[in-house]
């Protein structure tokens, strides 16, 4: 019997259930949902943890259409658990309208462009609603108004006011006060930030959410999605019923995302349990509330590489689907004490960070506190313990998983590669052609220092490390026999005329500083007895030299000698 396809990029409701595709029943979100009765819920999840999926859901559960397909609506939901919750729950099955509205595809270059789409966004909504304009019950004018809207021909001012509107003129046509759903709301801020837009974005959004969800009586109640809370001051002004559920309350823990039981039953259907441990190790590791949860874009990838074949390697699926920006800046602007930091988190340790739910994407900066909060509300970090101390809440915060853990070496190493390509190395390439091993080990020193670390990988570092700088110069080829097995050194450096030099490079990773000496010795005389250079004099180089190099965290030794014809160090 076939299996159900995955929802890769599934995040219709209707679709997801229509189309057959496996479905992690959240349902049961609605029912927590109507028993917390929050008049305006603002939930914070990383992207890509189905928060457009379960708007979808609630638009489809709660919506009465008028063009009277509430009974095909209804199906959608059998079999389900909302569906067994009882009459208290099932009945209030399309008894709303609803205003849809998502800001995820506001990533434009800028507020021109940025504010067109969120526009396009409110107009498609509009027309989604066209119906009312055939109701007597609405005026001229606002028909008028509503056209304008509509077609794209409104004013700003109009825009910012427009959800407000449309509850209105639902109201009038149906006498029902309106559902909104507002989904990822803070990516046009996220972009308007990095594009350098930022204040005309949060002026537009702000005056756009205070209509509609503070002085709008004609809100039953909204559901609001994004990344993180963006402070009352910025964009929530005065909006003191906003009910913010976070990655931290116990609340709604186990809707958004994967739990550890739903990627058992997902593994067992598809019969690929056998890999469970490696689906765990990538993709675990975030805890929301109290509840242990996976990333469900990263475990349905996976799900459906293992299904095609067993053996399949898993990947950063997510690194292609959350904006990384703020990694990559972190970086560049890291000053030494938040580079010393970076390295405790990328080799498996972890921060005491003081929480602060309230920031602005112009504060993440300001101090290093706000930094980690971004980064831990927005995926990139997760919590190993909360505690209370000194009337705050405290976090012991960590990288999540192997797959986060990716992403913030791969960031690391294009920063590097970046800053050495600004540098100049030609006192190191003279050093090594003096044989000054001293030298060469200073300079090694000083670019250890000034740069990022990861120990858990450490040969992989060190090596990438080396054969990056020594990459730099215009008179010298490089080539890394990192993967070439045994049978070669590490790194070969050689002029393209035999007529110039050559450089054989081995590396070791010592367990203390105290073997740093020991152990670049013993690189160098694994050159010797392996014959590394011998493939170099065989080419027609004359003048080969040989470095031993040893590596402990931020320390390096390094010797040297000149490789002989007959195969002798000297």
């Amino acid at each position: 019997m076939a299996k159900k396809a995955l929802p890769i990029g599934v995040d219709d409701f209707a679709d997801m259930i229509n189309s057959g595709y496996y479905y992690v029943d959240k349902t049961m979100f609605i029912k927590e949902l109507l028993d917390l009765k929050g008049k305006v819920n603002l939930f914070t999840r990383p992207r890509r943890f189905v928060k457009t999926l379960n708007l979808s859901m609630l638009r489809y559960f709660f919506e009465d259409t008028v063009n009277g397909d509430n009974a095909e609506r209804r199906k959608l939901f059998q079999g389900l658990e909302i569906a067994e919750a009882g009459e208290e729950y099932t009945g209030q099955m399309a008894s709303y309208p609803v205003i849809n509205l998502t800001l995820k595809s506001s990533k434009q270059d800028t507020f021109q462009s940025s504010y067109y789409k969120m526009r396009e966004e409110i107009a498609s909504e509009f027309g989604r609603h066209r119906e009312l304009l055939k109701s007597p019950l609405l005026s001229e004018n606002e028909k008028r108004k509503f056209q304008k809207i509509t077609d794209g021909e409104a004013g700003c001012d109009e825009y910012s006011g427009s959800l407000k509107f449309l509850s209105r003129c639902i109201y009038e046509v149906t006498g029902k006060k309106t559902v909104m759903l507002i989904d990822e709301y803070d990516v046009p801020l996220e972009n308007a930030y990095f594009g350098g837009f930022y204040e005309n974005t949060v002026n537009f959004v702000r005056s756009l959410f205070e209509s509609a969800l503070k002085t709008n009586e004609y809100l039953q109640s909204a559901v609001i999605t994004g990344c993180m809370k963006i402070s009352k001051e910025s964009i929530f002004t005065g909006l003191n019923h906003l009910n913010v559920i976070s990655v931290l309350d116990k609340k709604y823990s186990e809707y958004f995302g994967f739990t550890e039981r739903d990627v058992l039953q997902m593994m067992r259907y598809y019969g690929v349990e056998s890999r469970f441990p490696t689906m765990r190790e990538w993709y675990d590791g975030y805890t929301f509330g109290n509840v242990e949860i996976y990333n469900p874009w990263s475990v349905i990838k996976f799900l459906s590489d293992l299904y095609t074949d067993i053996d399949a390697f898993p990947r950063p699926y997510w690194i292609h689907t959350s904006s990384n920006d703020i990694i990559r800046e972190m970086i560049e602007r890291a000053d030494r004490g938040t580079k010393s930091q970076i390295e405790t988190l990328v080799n498996g340790g972890t921060l005491d960070v003081q929480v602060h739910e309230e920031v602005t994407y112009e504060d993440i900066h300001s101090q290093g506190e706000n930094l980690w909060n971004f980064l831990y509300f927005t995926g990139y970090l997760t919590k190993e313990k909360e505690y209370f101390q000194e009337r705050h809440i405290f976090l012991k915060v960590r990288i999540p998983n192997t797959e986060v853990a990716t992403i913030y070496e791969d960031t690391i190493l294009t920063w590097f590669r970046n800053r050495i390509e600004k540098e100049n190395f030609q006192d190191l390439y003279g050093a090594m052609e003096e044989g000054n091993a001293e030298k060469v080990g200073d300079i090694l020193n000083r670019q250890l220092f000034d740069t990022i670390s990861f120990f858990d990988s450490a040969e992989n570092f060190y090596h990438g490390f080396l054969a990056g700088i020594l990459s730099q110069s215009q008179d010298y080829l490089v080539k890394s026999n990192r993967e070439s097995g045994g049978g070669r050194s590490d790194i070969v450096v050689k002029s393209p005329s035999l007529r110039g030099r050559a450089f054989v490079l081995e590396i070791k990773v010592s367990d203390s500083v105290d073997r740093l000496e020991a152990d670049a010795r013993k690189a160098l005389r694994q050159i010797h007895d392996r014959k590394y250079a011998e493939e170099l004099r065989a080419e027609g180089y004359q003048e080969i030299g040989c470095y031993g190099a040893a590596f402990y965290r931020k320390d390096c030794e390094v010797v040297f000698a000149e490789h002989r014809s007959g195969g002798n160090l000297s």
